[in-house]
This record gives C-alpha cells, sequence and structure tokens, in this order.
C-alpha cells in the first residue's frame, strides 16, 4: 500500500468523511517519521477505524493524560517485545478505587511502516471459506506428484503456529494445497511414510476444524473433525488418536451435543490413563486437555459434579508435567487449567469466581497467544456480568491486543462488543462506540 492510498483510506473512512478531513501523502510521511507525535482526534478515529489499531500501537506517543496511568496488576505480560498492560485489579486491591488504564502497546515508526507495507493476507471476516469447502469435498483421485515428507511436516507445524498465533487468515490461505498435498501422500506412500503422513493429515485437519469452529461454519467443521479422527487411527498413534479426540469432543459441544462430548473426552483419557505408567511430557499433555475438554462439555450439562471432578483430575496431571507447555500444540500447564476454570465459572453464571480464578493466571506463562486471548475475552464476559463495563471493555481491547483476529474475525467477539456496546452506562458509552466503530460495528 502506498502512501497514497493510505490518505485515500483515510480520508474515506467514516472518521474521514464526517469531518471532511484532508489527509495527504506529506501527512501520511510525517507520520512515519515521527514528526507527529499524536495526531487530532479525527485522524486518530480515522487512523483506528483503516488500520484497526490504536495510536500507541503505530509509534505515536501518548500524551500525558496517557501516561499519568497507575501501575497495572497481576495480568501483566510480555506477549511481545514490548510491554502489553492487562486491566485487572489484583488481589487485596478495591475495584472502586482502580482507575481505567489505558495500553501501553508496540512503539516506533516501525510498526507504522508495516501497516503502509504491502498487504499479504486478508482480515479473517474477509476469509474465502469456500476453497477450504471445495477441498474437503474433493474425492478426485490425488495427482501422483513426488512427496515430500519433511517438507509436509514444516508445513503443518507452521498452520499450527499461525493458528495458536492467532494468524487465522495465513492458515486458511495456506490450508486448501495442504490439505490436497497430505491427501495425496496419504494415497501414494507406504509404509511407515504413510503412517506419518496420516498423522500430518490428522493434525491439518484439527488446524482446519479449530479454524471453522470459530468461524460458526458447524457443518464444515464436523466434516473436518472426523477427517482428523479417521487420520489419527489410520496413523496408528495413540497420541495423535487421543489429540484428534480433543477436537471431535470441541465440534460435539459445538452442535449442542454435550452429553456425548463429555463421554468422548472422558472416554479417551481414560484410554491413555491405562498407558500412563511412565508419562511423557506429550502424554500427560493430551492427557490433561482431553480432561479440560470433558469438563467445558461436563459444565454446559450443568453437572457441577463431574466438572468438578474432571477439573481436578486435569490439575493433578498439570501438577505432574510441572509447566506450561505446549506438548503436542496443547498450550497444556498449571495456567492452562486455571483458564478453563474461569470459563467454566462463567458456564455456571458465577462471574465473581470467574474473574478470581483470572487473577491467578500468570499470563506470560501461557505459551500461545490464542489462549491468552481466549482467557481475556471469557475475563472481559465476567466483567459485563457484573455491569462492570469500564472493565470490560479494557479487557476485550487488551485481547484485540495480543490477537487482533480473535476480536475482529469472531463471531462470538462481535458479539461481546456489541452486548458491551448495548448496555453501556454513559461513563462508557463513548468509548464503547469508537472502539465498535474500529470493529465496524455499530449500536
Amino acid at each position: 500500500m502506498t502512501r497514497a492510498e493510505m490518505a485515500k483510506m483515510v480520508n474515506l473512512s467514516k472518521s474521514g468523511i464526517k469531518h471532511a478531513l484532508t489527509c495527504d501523502e506529506e501527512r501520511i510521511r510525517r507520520w512515519e517519521a515521527g514528526e507527529v507525535t499524536w495526531p487530532r482526534e479525527p485522524y486518530r478515529l480515522a487512523l483506528a477505524e483503516v488500520t484497526h489499531l490504536d495510536p500507541e500501537d503505530l509509534g505515536f506517543t501518548p500524551t500525558k493524560r496517557a501516561r499519568t496511568l497507575t501501575k497495572t496488576s497481576t495480568m501483566v505480560d510480555s506477549v511481545t517485545k514490548a510491554p502489553s498492560v492487562v486491566d485487572l485489579v489484583g488481589p487485596g486491591e478495591d475495584e472502586t478505587d482502580v482507575r481505567r488504564r489505558e495500553f501501553v502497546g508496540l512503539t516506533g515508526a516501525a510498526l507504522f511502516s508495516a501497516v503502509l507495507a504491502p498487504q499479504g493476507t486478508t482480515r479473517t471476516a474477509d476469509l474465502d471459506l469456500e476453497k477450504i469447502a471445495a477441498t474437503l469435498v474433493d474425492y478426485s483421485t490425488p495427482p501422483d506428484d513426488p512427496i515430500n515428507l519433511a517438507s509436509l511436516a514444516d508445513a503443518v507445524s507452521a498452520a499450527k503456529r499461525n493458528y495458536q498465533a492467532c494468524r487465522y487468515a495465513q492458515v486458511t490461505a495456506k490450508l486448501p494445497t495442504l490439505l490436497r498435498k497430505l491427501r495425496a501422500a496419504c494415497t501414494s506412500l507406504h509404509g511407515d511414510d504413510r503412517l506419518r503422513a496420516h498423522a500430518l493429515a490428522a493434525e491439518a485437519y484439527h488446524v482446519t476444524a479449530s479454524i471453522l469452529l470459530k468461524q460458526e461454519d458447524k457443518g464444515l467443521a464436523w466434516l473436518a473433525a472426523d477427517r482428523s479422527v479417521q487420520a489419527a487411527h489410520a496413523s496408528q498413534s495413540p497420541l495423535m488418536i487421543g489429540s484428534s479426540s480433543r477436537i471431535i469432543t470441541h465440534a460435539l459441544m459445538d452442535g449442542g451435543h454435550h452429553l456425548a462430548a463429555t463421554d468422548t473426552a472422558r472416554g479417551a483419557a481414560q484410554r491413555m490413563d491405562a498407558d500412563l505408567s511412565a508419562p511423557s511430557p506429550d502424554d500427560l499433555s493430551i492427557y490433561g486437555s482431553l480432561l479440560l475438554r470433558g469438563a467445558i462439555a461436563a459444565a454446559s450439562t450443568g453437572n457441577r459434579h463431574n466438572t468438578a471432578e474432571l477439573l481436578d483430575e486435569a490439575a493433578e496431571a498439570g501438577t505432574r508435567l510441572g509447566h506450561d507447555a505446549n506438548h503436542m500444540w496443547t498450550a497444556f500447564g498449571p495456567n492452562n487449567v486455571l483458564c478453563h476454570r474461569v470459563n467454566v465459572a462463567l458456564r455456571f453464571g458465577d462471574a465473581g469466581t470467574a474473574i478470581d480464578y483470572a487473577r491467578q493466571v500468570e499470563l506470560g506463562q501461557l505459551p500461545i497467544n490464542e489462549r491468552k486471548a481466549t482467557l481475556l475475552l471469557d475475563t472481559s464476559r465476567a466483567f459485563l456480568m457484573r455491569n462492570q463495563h469500564d472493565k470490560a471493555l479494557h479487557i476485550l481491547r487488551a485481547a484485540g491486543e495480543i490477537a487482533p483476529e480473535e476480536v475482529t474475525g469472531r463471531p462470538t467477539a462481535l458479539r461481546l462488543v456489541r452486548d458491551i456496546l448495548a448496555t453501556a452506562p454513559i461513563s462508557v458509552r463513548r468509548e464503547a462506540r469508537e472502539y465498535a466503530a474500529t470493529l465496524g460495528v455499530n449500536a
């Protein structure tokens, strides 16, 4: 994107039209060079609409008002190399005395330059899922092309990493080609190579189903989850079978089949438990993640006893593991267990307990951004349930700081934005409206 194109986008934004802005290449150059430390409000609003980032994130220096803020509490995270401040009231603080915090985002002209650079991806909301749909229902004979398993393994790992980093657009753009190549590998290879290809396919379909679930495309998600389970069984790997059981459980839950989901997760965990006399970190991570998935499903049925039992078993597995890690792409560990306790408390309508658990989470110990953003969105919902709209909005914005596509591209996150906007008191309404506008959400 050129400076001229950027200037045009600013002028044609909602704020640009409303305030008759006259942005030009010279103004863009001055912003990029750091000659302007804090744009006037109409331009700030227009930039937020165009880039979906706050001014601080674009390298602008906040005014004195934005620098005279109190320290944050336990949820201070080094998500990136620059500090990111998250507004959660620390233990012992009086919530009514805590002032709203501003974000401290990435600084420097480099990020602003990145916004001006050519765009290689689209927003999650604009993802073309039709190509994935066409790939999932393609039953034609795969082409007889050379198969490079090492290259496919690298591609699957990249898809998993990008998904966990909430770079959903990048994942979706590459999945159709990856799935086609893996189908060809599973068909043409033999022996151990075929088993390895099936294991990779199980992971790739797992990612596909996860993306589709976030987009609330239940039909395709079911299909991808089933493909993941079938490939896992074909791989003959107990770990892959356990891993794929997580995504089929998730798909069952998403379809409202909570009892079946609970039984599926519990059954898969029990089968693994029988072989865990000397478990590896991979074993414990898959086992614990299955228990957590089962706990969420049990909570959705309203069964507190089963939920508590599954959570406690998962906590024990987390203690045995001893740390939060990303073995088998699970992000499992003691802090992940706490994140699920937050979600469970919400499902039971206990916002206070959810916030208490959230305060205990060491956000910086969570190994992936997707898990951090999910926790923050749950915490935002908890504050909204307590009619603390200022905190709900601030935590929501923090989630967007950490993982923009988790907020801008997920229907459930956008519904949360609308709920905050619809019920916000006068003291918060303007800020909520401005933030919603940057996401294209109207009252």
